[in-house]
């Protein structure tokens, strides 16, 4: 399977680059090249080559060169390459110190503005000090400064690890900073039309890190000048700016208060580039907005947005507020890229995984074929919508997965197979990234089980009140919804109700550990990168501010953290044989979250086993440990579930 991605529009139109993703079976590794596509489609071009990735690619104004994002230097250090496309190898435009995270073209294609983290030589990134002391001969010893300390893949943070702007000049090569104050992160910058401006993203809190709102400030595009703000709000899905092409207004994302940063839905509001009144647009439309970009007109703004199960590509009028969707539920669109009255966008569906299309007059055709040989080979099992009540009433939706050979005369072995988040939603995309569910339920299917896959109250692309509804009441209306929907699937007699699975990842885990310590009658449960006692979470995993601002400290409100731990506390409810797995070096959900269940069930007779796998973050990366995983889940089912009695 190829991962199709991250698609630029060229400044003409006529071209889309992206990025396609793929397994080096040899190496053990992912790998991302660019690859570029005409707007008609005749043509598809890889562009680079080698073991190390390339990301990120950018066209430059003038539509000459793509740039993009690679450690292929001799030091590597992520700098920024250039392909010409008239011919010729890539060659690095930037030779800097640091790792670039992120980089933009300025208008006139004479600057780039980079994001960086100016830590000083010999400080690593995962955030230590340099000492006057003694001379390390291994890691040197890593000081922590910051409530926010940790981050999955990112590591150890401290304040010399925040990111600022650097201006960068193409031709002289000479590396100036734009913003200097070093106790704040600045990133997502974005150019004004006229390239003299600078739009980004910061929080000058006096400590950033347990406020949870961020920032917007617009700068001079040149060294030495003073920001200013316009503004503070907050995005806990991830800011994204954008400028419309008067110059006159920045499009930005709110969420809501940081009580409910892990149920956010972002709106989208805009505000006049020299200050103002902001205006929220969609509060209407009651749906999380992402990647937000203006129209060439600036009449309008192009965003994509979840609903129900699907994702749609759609605008909204800056002036009225009128939302249009622009294709319809035939795929998920994932991502889009837009230039010159052209819009390419990265879609899939219950039948193909994610490849890049052209979106004209609300349909899509079809640009690349990454994926059709693989296809060609598969026999899916069909994908259906499905509808039931929970107990108090509410009104819950999902999918169901059956066997490509599904024979309604009979019942069969059923995984309730749960989605992370808990603010995501399962989807009609076959997809492997971030999180490979989609793909997992299809592998289920063809093994023979019936897969469940249930947005229980807490998902996303159900309108705000359904996702906040869990609010500080962790494992309680979600594991009623899950239920149901395995009752469900019992009464309409297709679940045998004797051969019942339960499994998933992240909060999928936290919900597994949940659901057996609620209800016995599932045979065989798989809990990944899983928690059960949220006490010992608290500064162990990256989720500070949301345990304070939600549930408040332990020693505040310890009654509540145990009721939400109930789990563990009560682990001698349990009788399902369980699977834990995580990654050793997981700062989302660490491993302790599946060694304490696993001791636990050890303790009590329950058939357990933990696998851990050296080096893995919280979405594994390592090819060989996600073939090994789906294995043992496979193993696991197999021994436990799909047997009759």
């Amino acid at each position: 399977m190829q991962e199709v991605g991250d698609p630029q529009t060229s400044p003409d139109g006529q071209w889309i680059a992206y990025t396609v993703t793929s397994i080096d079976r040899e190496a053990d590794k992912r790998v991302t090249a660019i690859w570029m596509v005409g707007w008609d489609g005749t043509q598809d071009l890889r562009l680079t080559y080698g073991a190390e990735p390339a990301k990120s690619p950018r066209w430059s104004p003038d539509g000459k060169y793509l740039s993009f994002l690679s450690e292929r230097s001799s030091k590597g250090k992520t700098q920024v390459w250039l392909l010409d496309r008239r011919g010729g190898d890539a060659f690095a435009l930037t030779d800097v110190k640091e790792e670039i995270s992120s980089y933009r073209w300025s208008p006139d294609g004479k600057k780039l503005v980079l994001e960086m983290s100016p830590s000083e030589e010999g400080q690593n990134k995962s955030g230590g000090t340099k000492s006057s002391g003694p001379q390390f001969k291994g890691p040197k010893p890593i000081v922590i400064d910051r409530s926010h300390f940790k981050e999955d893949v990112e590591g150890y943070l401290a304040t010399d690890s925040r990111t600022q702007l650097y201006l960068f000049d193409v031709e002289t090569k000479k590396l100036e900073p734009l913003t200097t104050e070093r106790n704040f992160d600045d990133r997502g910058a974005i150019w004004s039309a006229d390239g003299a401006r600078i739009a980004y993203v910061s929080n000058h809190a006096k400590d950033p890190d347990t406020t949870g709102t961020e920032d917007i400030f617009v700068i001079d595009a040149h060294a030495g000048a003073a920001p200013r703000k316009l503004v503070t709000t907050n995005s806990p899905g991830g800011q994204h700016l954008a400028w419309s092409p008067d110059g006159k207004l920045i499009a930005y994302l709110v969420g809501f208060a940081p009580k409910y940063n892990a149920y956010n839905q972002d709106r989208l509001a805009v505000i006049a580039a020299d200050g103002g009144t902001p205006r929220v647009l969609t509060e209407k439309l009651d749906r999380g907005v992402i990647s937000p970009e203006f129209t060439s007109d600036r009449a309008s703004i192009t965003f994509l947005f979840e609903d129900d199960r699907h994702e749609y590509p759609a605008k909204i009028g800056v002036a009225d507020g009128q939302v249009e969707k622009l294709a319809g539920p035939e795929n998920v669109v994932l991502q889009q890229s837009s230039n010159a009255g052209h819009t390419a966008v990265v879609a899939a569906d219950d039948t193909a995984f994610a490849e890049l299309f052209a979106l004209e007059n609300g349909k899509l055709r079809k640009l690349t074929s990454h994926n059709d040989a693989l296809l060609s080979e598969l026999h899916l099992g069909a994908v259906e919508d499905i509808s039931f009540k929970s107990k108090d009433g509410t009104e819950v939706h999902g999918l169901m997965i059956k066997p490509a050979n599904y024979d309604s005369s009979r019942t069969y072995p059923t995984l309730l197979w749960i989605h992370g988040g808990p603010d995501m939603q399962d989807d009609h995309a076959l997809r492997f990234d971030p999180y490979p569910l989609q793909l997992e339920r299809q592998l289920y299917a063809a093994r023979g089980y019936v897969v469940l896959a249930i947005n229980y109250r807490g998902s996303s692309g159900r309108g705000a009140a359904y996702t906040q509804a869990i609010v500080a009441d962790w494992g309680n209306k979600e594991v009623a919804d899950l239920l149901a929907g395995v009752d469900y699937a019992i009464a309409q007699g297709i679940a045998d109700p004797q051969r019942l699975g339960v499994g998933g990842w992240s909060y999928g885990g936290i919900l597994t550990d949940c659901l057996i310590a609620s209800d016995s009658r599932f045979k065989g449960a798989i809990s990944g990168a899983g928690a059960a006692n949220q006490i010992s979470m608290y500064g162990s995993d990256q989720y500070i501010l949301q345990y304070n601002s939600e549930i408040e400290p332990p020693w505040k409100n310890l009654d509540l953290w145990i009721k939400v731990s109930y789990p563990f506390f009560h682990a001698d409810r349990i009788h399902t044989p369980t699977l834990f797995m995580g990654g050793q070096s997981d700062f989302n959900v660490p491993i302790i979250g599946g060694e304490q269940m696993y001791e636990a069930l050890r303790t009590l007779g329950v058939p357990t086993e933990l696998v851990i796998y050296p080096g893995q973050f919280h979405l594994f990366r390592r090819p060989s440990y996600i073939h090994d995983r789906m294995l043992r889940y496979y193993a696991w089912y197999d021994k436990y579930v799909m047997p009759k009695n």
